[in-house]
């Protein structure tokens, strides 16, 4: 996901797509141990992505309380 599709969703979209980023790179790293993934960029995509979002969260936050 890029930093401007990140921007664009709300609170609530960013929790919930983060749940399922997080649910997925938990099976993704089960998956790891039976066979090795076609793509092995998706773990590092899928740990970038859920960085920006909790990053995103963080200033949502930060600009609800009033700080810099």
């Amino acid at each position: 996901m890029k930093k401007y599709e990140i921007a664009a969703l709300s609170k609530q979209e960013l929790i919930d797509r983060l749940k399922e980023l997080e649910d997925r790179l938990a099976d993704i790293n089960f998956f790891k141990v039976i066979e090795q993934p076609q793509n092995p960029m998706v773990f590092r995509n899928s740990r970038r992505d859920i960085a920006r979002m909790k990053n995103r969260l963080h200033q949502l936050a930060a600009a609800e309380t009033g700080q810099a």
